[in-house]
């Protein structure tokens, strides 16, 4: 084991949807740990950029919109290509539609069931055929307290978070054995934009916050120490798991 198994000095990460939130969030987290970022999205990540170079490391910015599969083999071309390598993929990339499952619309159900899972998986398959090559990479997939639990409003959410824990298992079983460890974090009630609405709704912010334990809503620091474990040597013998980070949510 290496002197500091949580190291990731020398390694590169890609990030999905790095601009802001969680994603930015994790993408920070990893390049203090020591890992140059490649991040991924529809969005420049401009601000990520700045603060991951603050840190002393390599940002490089590919923009694609993974609401389409076709630019996932490209994508992570680009990140081998600029920074050098490709250890760590996180799938963070995401959309949610609210509406009442009697008035969803198919249009919010393809665009969100895209981009979650099968977004995540066709990103997963790409860097995986890297990672089979090289003989190790971290998967990190984002899933959600909806990976456990069913909601309200968010049908098509649902369904792709609760895909999200399923590929991960699926991807465990195949890959453990050629050295990739796949894992996922389900978030808890995080302040982000995707949360934007609940915490603006006084009656629904008050119900959410008397079940948190920790009597908070999360923040995408608040994931950093877990993507750096997953990401790192100190998770090697860790796969298929779904951690959550929810402040005490499920326990409730």
């Amino acid at each position: 084991m290496a002197s500091n198994p949580f190291s990731l000095q020398g390694k590169v990460a890609l990030v999905t949807g790095a601009n802001t939130g969680l994603g930015q969030g994790i993408a920070l987290a990893l390049a203090e740990a020591g890992a140059d970022i490649a991040g991924a999205g529809i969005v420049e990540a401009t601000e990520t950029g700045e603060k991951v170079r603050a840190l002393g490391r390599r940002f490089l910015n590919i923009e694609a919109n993974l609401i389409s599969i076709e630019p996932v083999e490209r994508i992570v071309a680009e990140t081998v290509a600029g920074l050098g390598g490709l250890d760590i993929l996180v799938n963070n990339a995401g959309l949610i539609r609210r509406a009442d499952a009697v008035e969803f619309s198919e249009k919010d159900w393809d665009d969100v069931m895209n981009v979650n899972i099968k977004g995540a998986f066709f990103m997963s398959q790409a860097a995986g055929k890297h990672f089979i090559a090289q003989g190790s990479g971290k998967i990190i997939n984002i899933a959600s307290m909806l990976s456990f639990q069913g909601g309200i409003r968010v049908p098509s959410y649902t369904a792709s978070k609760s895909g999200i824990a399923g590929i991960t298992r699926l991807l465990a079983n195949e890959w453990a054995s050629k050295g990739i460890n796949i894992n996922a974090i389900a978030p808890g009630y995080m302040a982000t934009d995707n949360t934007a609405q609940l915490r603006a709704d006084a009656e629904r912010n008050k119900a959410i916050l008397d079940r948190i334990p920790a009597a908070r809503w999360g923040e995408p620091s608040d994931l950093g120490g877990t993507a750096v474990f997953l990401a790192s040597k100190a998770s090697d013998y860790v796969n298929g798991a779904v951690i959550p980070v929810d402040g005490g949510w499920l326990a409730r």
